[in-house]
Parts: structure tokens; sequence; C-alpha cells
């Protein structure tokens, strides 16, 4: 199908069955409108492709639920697609380069003859693209070139990893043109995480990615991080009468690299100095035992962190496990929990080089002073600056966002719904 056979079925009800397996019923008419958008600068930007073969593909942007910080070190983590997502309008070029346009960004052309780790591409999307390429071969699979239109709804710096929502999208490109989707959820994931580790220069677990790839309301447990458990929810929260949100708290993410490695490097330090790779690994009352020690060859927040990462792993088991009871009481309860345990012991509110920005704190604190006690609020992601999560009665979430908007600005406040599809060709 053309880009213009498929604006023609966009404005009739053809795709309508489709769209809404991804979308609510509500954005029907937003989504096609921006998918027919997208065909038509596919158009522009690559006119000698006006009247080939084209495919739409989308990989959403991800919120994590439960387990702060522990995926990096083998932990379990409750995490969810949801229904921002970006959007890549392909053909597939039969020559062996990438050619990229990202909306509101330069062009891009990738040669997949050579695809070494490039320091000038780091923190690139081009990195990214080569990266993932390369974990293609690595896995013994096809890679291909293909001329792609992208276009995203997920918010850079938001805390719903646009990155990841990224890597799958090229992974999922890559796997239904060249490899007839023969690669799994799980191994697009890990091709993900390699081009972000290796090429994109981030070092990061492997939550982001596999949520983003798997879809829907899962568990993982990354006990063995080459073939995580994963286990499916079909929980809706709005069917219980909550919504989940996430709020921007416009915090800036610059000069803040540090602060997240040093959780990984400090949680890894204790692990080490318990004979162990990662705190998954460790026993956790030997840990307690040798705290006097360890507080001797390891800083007290490395001490602290390790507490949470024992508390927040045993919590995601146990919130997954209320899922399943649905017992929302229970639920809302334990994740209340994990956010003292992210403020207190983890520490990642706000940055210790900037201790009068506290975006983070207040968002939080005001959230609490709205809602009440039926809902729960916590840190979202990275944390230090971004956002916050909050899971409240549906009854209250016109009076939050407007709240939330009349501190941090139009649109700050987003109402997430849960998507059931992870990676996907969409048309």
């Amino acid at each position: 199908m053309t880009a213009q056979e498929y604006i023609k079925k966009l404005e009739s009800s053809f795709f309508d069955k489709r769209l809404k397996s991804l979308y609510s019923k509500g954005e029907l008419e937003k989504q096609k409108k921006r998918l027919k958008a997208a065909a038509e600068e596919f158009v522009k930007e690559f006119p000698k492709d006006a009247d080939t073969e084209i495919s739409i593909f989308s990989a959403p942007g991800r919120t994590e639920i439960g387990g702060n910080h522990t995926d990096h070190q083998h932990g379990c983590v409750l995490a969810a697609a949801v229904n921002l997502d970006i959007i890549g309008v392909v053909h597939f070029n039969n020559e062996p380069v990438v050619r990229i346009k990202s909306e509101g960004y330069l062009p891009e052309m990738i040669d997949l003859t050579d695809l070494s780790v490039r320091e000038e591409e780091r923190e690139t999307s081009s990195a990214l693209v080569r990266g993932t390429a390369e974990g293609f071969k690595m896995a013994k699979l096809n890679i291909g070139g293909f001329d792609a239109y992208i276009t995203s709804d997920v918010p850079g710096g938001s805390g719903l990893s646009s990155s990841a929502a990224f890597e799958i999208l090229i992974g999922t490109i890559m796997n239904c043109g060249c490899n007839n989707g023969i690669a799994d959820a799980v191994t697009l994931a890990h091709i993900g995480q390699y081009a972000e580790n290796v090429y994109f220069g981030k070092k990061s677990g492997l939550m982001d990615q596999a949520a983003s790839s798997v879809g829907g309301l899962v568990f993982m447990d990354f006990l063995d991080p080459e073939n995580p458990k994963i286990k499916s929810h079909n929980f809706d929260f709005e069917e219980y009468g909550y919504t989940v949100c996430i709020t921007d708290t416009k915090g800036s993410h610059s000069d803040l690299s540090d602060e997240y490695s040093h959780v990984a490097k400090e949680m890894t330090a204790v692990a080490r100095e318990l004979g162990c790779d990662y705190l998954r690994e460790a026993d956790e009352k030997e840990f307690y035992r040798q705290i006097p020690r360890l507080r001797g060859v390891c800083s007290d927040r490395a001490v602290l962190r390790a507490m949470h990462f024992f508390d927040d792993n045993r919590r995601a088991q146990q919130e997954s496990e209320a899922l399943s009871r649905r017992n929302t009481e229970e639920f809302l309860k334990l994740v209340r929990e994990s956010g003292e345990s992210s403020a207190n012991l983890l520490q990642n509110l706000f940055s210790v080089k900037r201790p009068d920005e506290q975006n983070i704190p207040l968002a939080l604190a005001l959230s609490r002073h709205i809602l009440g006690k039926d809902s729960a609020v916590r840190v979202h992601g990275g944390g230090f600056a971004g956002t916050i999560q909050a899971i409240i009665p549906t009854e209250l979430t016109e009076t939050y966002v407007n709240e939330m908007e009349r501190l941090f600005g139009k649109d700050s406040c987003r109402k997430l719904r849960i998507r059931s599809e992870g990676g996907a060709k969409l048309l």
C-alpha cells in the first residue's frame, strides 16, 4: 500500500478496529489525523518513495509502577506500556542504508556497512540505529536499509522512556522487514539495551526496553537477565476507579549523569563487599549483620540504597501478587511505601548539587495535600529531576490535573492508559 492509499483509508473507517486496539476510543480521530500527517510528511521527505509500498510501525513509552532502581541489580519490577507512542512510516529501500527524518530534527543517514561504535555519535539516535543493527547481527538476525519518517508523542525527559521506545521501534522495523518477525519481544529488548549501553553511552537495566517491547502491565523478574521471568496482568486501573497520572516537574536533567550512575555503582559496591556481583545475589540477613563492617568500606548512602533495594525488590513482588488478587487497597499501600523508600533510603528526589531545586519533593507534597489517603504518589523513573507518578481515584483526576498544571504549567500532567501491545507493525 502506498502512502496516498494509506491516507485515503485513514480518512475512512478502514483502520478503526486496529487503531482502537492500541489507543482509547476517545483518541481515535486524533490518532488518525496524526498518522495521516505522518504519511504526508513521509512523502515530502522521501518523494522518490511516494509511489512505493510503505508500512507504519509503533512502539510505546512505558511507566514504571513498582521497583525503583531495582532492575540494574537483577531485581524485580512492575511496569506498563502506555498509550503514548513513537510511530514510523517506513519504506524498505533494499540498500545498506537507513535514512531517518524525525519530526523536529535534521535528517540522518546511517551506513549499515560500518557498524563500529562512533564516539561522535554518543547520545544520538544514529548511535541507537547503528547499535540496534549490530545487535541484530550479533543475534544472527538479518539487517536491511529503510527510509523512515518518525514522530513521537512520548515526551523526552518525561520518565516515559522515549529512548527505549525509539530502540524498540527500530528493532521492530528490522524484525518485521528483514526477519519475518521471528525475534521475540525479550530478544528485541536485549538488542535495544545493548544499543543504549554500548553505542548511545548510557548504562541501564532491561526494564525500559522490556516494558516497551512486551506491552501490557507486566511483572518482570531479572534474576536471570538473559531470560527474565515475565508475568502479564490483565488489570485496568480505570475499571477499578483509578487513573494513573505522571507530572513533569520541569526540573533540569543537565549535569545529572553521575547522580544516576552513582546509584548503580553504590549498590554494586555493597554487593561486591558481600561477595556478589549484584545485590539480588546477596543474602539480606548477612547484609544487615555486616552493616558495621560495610560502613568502613562503603558510604552510608550506599548502605541505605542497598536497604532500599532489598525492600523495593520484595515490594515489587508483593505489588504483583496484590494485583493478581485484585486487592487495590494493599497495592496502593505498597506503592506509597515504595515512594517513601525512594525518598528516605534511595535518596533520588533531588540532586545534592542543587539542593535549592526540589521540584519532585514539592510535587509529591502538594499531591498528598490534594489527594488524601485513597491515592498513591511516588517518584517516577530515575529521579533527581523529572516526573512523579500518582494513582488516584478517577473522580479527583480533573482537580488533580488542574492543580499540577497550575504549578508546573500547561500539559505538565498527563493521564496514562495501559497499552496491551508492545512494539508492533501498526498498519
